[in-house]
């Protein structure tokens, strides 16, 4: 009976049990499309990751959540590289192929960086809700948007809603009873990164405080949060560049207080529009699955 290890780590996590869970099985050759989907709602985890061999970067990924294949996400990224440098003494700079394109990924120490596979060309579109009915699935007021709800996508599309203040992200309630009216993206998935911006605070390294939450809809029903998202964290960067934002411009995202995992993710946009998500990776456990032959 084939055997395959694999490892559990954080993502985006400053302690041993902050940031976003993730699972990444070594080497993925024997597995079929069905078995990798099982794996994923086997460990029922926002992402599961699935390395291969590539002819194109230091090795390939593919990314599974509980019901799907992600063309692109980050944490998964984040985390894939942390696996990959070890496995194959690759460094401290490599290359992940995924579904969306050839991600480069850089690492100081245990912090990794990924740059966003839209290479600074985000697609952006104007969300087709009023303000209003926006505000209403968040459990919110109209008067809580800092300005429009917009589709950013820069390796998979969002809804990114800004919000006037950390208060109101930390506020917001989304309603189950709404989600039929929920927007879906172009993987039929609806969600909404909330986030403000903190103008006036500013880390020691000059990194502009953000405070954010992401939600998405779960299978069968109901509204899940997500601890630490590095995708929606690229897609911020698209949103600063497409609102004429100055660049360069660095930012620190805190995600995943409400759920009593913290998280801290790095956002760097240079002024050639150069999107890069970082964030630390801690491993917390390794294991194997048996699989059996079909």
């Amino acid at each position: 009976m084939p055997i395959y290890p694999y490892r559990l780590l954080n993502v985006f996590a400053e302690s041993t049990f902050g940031g976003n869970p993730l699972c990444v099985f070594e080497n993925a050759e024997g597995l079929s499309d069905q078995q990798m989907q099982a794996l994923a709602l086997q460990f029922n985890l926002s992402e599961t990751v699935f390395i291969l061999p590539s002819a194109r970067a230091s090795a390939r990924m593919r990314i599974f959540t509980t019901g799907y294949e992600m063309p692109f996400a980050g944490h998964p990224t984040l985390g894939a590289a942390h696996v990959v440098r070890d496995l194959l003494q690759t460094g401290n700079s490599l290359t992940l192929e995924c579904q969306a394109g050839v991600v480069p990924v850089l690492a100081l120490g245990d912090v990794w960086t990924f740059t966003a596979p839209s290479k600074g060309a985000s697609e952006v579109m104007v969300c087709e809700l009023s303000g209003r009915q926006v505000a209403a699935l968040l459990g919110l007021a109209e008067q809580d948007l800092l300005s429009e709800a917009l589709w950013v996508n820069t390796g998979t599309d969002q809804l990114l809603v800004p919000l006037k203040t950390a208060e109101a992200v930390r506020r917001a309630q989304p309603d189950s009873a709404t989600l039929p009216h929920w927007p879906p993206s172009s993987l039929g998935r609806k969600t909404a990164y909330v986030f403000a911006l903190d103008d006036a605070a500013q880390t020691a390294s000059e990194r502009l405080q953000v405070t954010s939450r992401y939600f998405f809809t779960k299978q069968g029903g109901g509204v899940a949060e997500d601890p630490g998202t590095g995708s929606a964290c690229a897609n911020l960067g698209g949103w600063w560049i497409a609102t004429g934002r100055s660049t360069p411009a660095s930012l620190q995202i805190a995600q995943g207080e409400q759920m009593q995992r913290p998280s801290r993710l790095y956002l760097d946009v240079s002024a050639d529009h150069q999107i890069r998500v970082g964030g630390r990776v801690v491993e917390i456990g390794r294991g194997v699955m048996n699989i059996p032959q079909s």
